[in-house]
């Protein structure tokens, strides 16, 4: 299925610029006819792949991040992609998820909650590590009544 709309923003990977993302994000979604919930936790998760990019991307170089947002009639699908240093995908997800509060604060691994916070947020997340990184997150809209779209589970 053809999108309806292609929307794309290329910005400087700097932290300064995610609220622009975010800003993107509310007013293409509440066009869309998205909940104020689910407009929320698109940003939050849009953030959050910003942020990696600029936090881990360049390492110290200037680069760009694309966003590209394809609307459909029951799902908004957001792309962020970096053409920096990529990572090991599977060995982060290893050490991410929910916390446990039996396990000690030391024994805590650092990186990868954002990716579990995303996956949470998100109906459906994919990520590639080709030539940098791209997530690919999908919002369903709700259904008001019960032919609520079947919701694929994060690959």
């Amino acid at each position: 299925m053809q999108a309806n709309d292609v929307v794309e923003l290329n910005i400087p990977a700097k932290p300064e610029y995610v609220g622009v993302v975010r800003l993107l994000i509310s007013g293409l979604a509440s066009r869309l006819g998205f909940s104020f919930d689910e407009i929320e936790d698109m940003k939050v998760a849009v953030a959050e792949a910003c942020t990696n990019a600029v936090t881990h991307a360049y390492q110290e170089q200037e680069g760009t991040i694309q966003v590209k947002c394809l609307s459909y009639p029951n799902r908004l699908e957001i792309m962020v992609i970096d053409h920096g240093q990529s990572f090991d995908i599977n060995r982060i997800k290893r050490h991410s998820g929910p916390i446990n509060q039996e396990t000690d604060i030391q024994k805590l691994y650092e990186g990868g909650l954002g990716l579990y916070l995303i996956e949470t947020l998100m109906d459906r997340v994919e990520i590639q590590s080709k030539d940098g990184i791209m997530i690919q997150m999908t919002k369903f809209k709700e259904v008001a009544s019960n032919d609520r779209p079947i919701q694929a589970s994060s690959s």
